[in-house]
């Protein structure tokens, strides 16, 4: 093949995937937001708070092009600007909380469209669609160290069997609990799945790269208070602050809600999983010994209040 060719081949493909997902619409999936904004609500949903220079570099944005859209971001309520905090010649930004229920709708409609356009094809070439996606991102970034793309979103058929498996496996490996830790996690995977409000009640999971690792559950404990269940975080994603994130995400979610307390349960071996309930302000209210999953353990209560507010869900 000429190198003529090659072009050709290249802009061939480049018109086919952006009409596939509608990148070329004025709004992108039937939102406001352009390509470009949309981008940037993406990235700023990421993480608490986003460096607006780090930002500019990694998307490769024209410093006025990025300070016009922060600016209309800032004048539709999405987010604020701050100083940083550790270079007080820095600025980052914030999204408000209706900035982050743009960002989740906006995740939510892209999932959505790409699910879509995988149900049109078979097993095989759903496999062959994302290997040869992952060969042009290896070929054109061979030495480009980039920072993994950790993202939070609802459970997808399938996710709520990844939850159990991933649970049994991780807590025998690590611990050596057996089957009845499975049955329990199952039991409330189960509940969840098939009877749960979405107004009180939702599940996160974790991605990094695409790939599910890790998951939380925030379920009614009663009208007043929320419950925080099912936190996990693989090994290979650990040190990404997944498991703060997936807290921080349900207590968000618990605060608008309207809950005015939230608790969980967890047992004292579990360290990494309490310091981060520690850092979110979670606080140990009881504590007993018990025999469960095959093992002599000591659970623990942890609870914390929340804000009080009518709930504001978005529709």
């Amino acid at each position: 093949m000429t190198t003529t060719q090659r072009i050709a081949a290249i802009r061939a493909f480049t018109r086919c995937y952006t009409a596939q997902l509608g990148v070329l619409d004025e709004g992108l999936l039937r939102t406001p937001y352009t390509l470009t904004e949309a981008r940037v609500l993406f990235e700023l949903g990421q993480q608490e708070a986003t460096d607006v220079a780090d930002l500019r570099r990694d998307l490769g944005l024209d410093a006025g092009y990025l300070s016009r859209i922060v600016a209309r971001f800032a004048a539709d309520g999405l987010l604020v600007k701050e100083k940083s905090p550790a270079d007080a010649r820095r600025q980052v930004l914030r999204l408000t909380e209706r900035g982050r229920a743009v960002h989740t709708d906006l995740d939510t409609r892209s999932a959505d469209q790409v699910r879509d356009l995988l149900a049109t094809l078979a097993e095989p070439d759903q496999r062959r669609l994302t290997e040869a996606m992952n060969t042009i991102r290896a070929v054109l970034e061979p030495t480009r160290s980039r920072p993994p793309t950790v993202v939070l979103r609802p459970p997808n058929p399938g996710d709520y069997g990844w939850v159990i498996n991933r649970n049994a496996v991780r807590y025998a490996e690590q611990f050596g609990w057996d089957h009845t830790y499975e049955t329990l996690v199952a039991r409330i995977v189960a509940d969840y799945a098939g009877n749960h409000d979405p107004a009180r009640e939702s599940a996160w999971i974790a991605e990094v790269d695409g790939e599910a690792v890790g998951c939380v559950f925030c379920v009614a404990e009663n009208a007043e208070t929320a419950r925080l269940r099912l936190l996990l975080v693989e090994p290979s994603a650990r040190g990404l602050g997944i498991g703060s994130r997936l807290v921080e995400e349900c207590l968000r979610f618990a605060e608008r809600a309207g809950y005015s307390s939230i608790t969980l349960w967890t047992n004292d071996i579990l360290t990494a999983a309490r310091k981060i309930y520690q850092a979110a302000g979670f606080e140990l209210v009881a504590e007993e010994p018990h025999y469960s999953f095959g093992k002599d353990l000591i659970g623990q209560t942890w609870s914390r209040p929340l804000p009080v507010r009518a709930p504001t869900l978005p529709r």
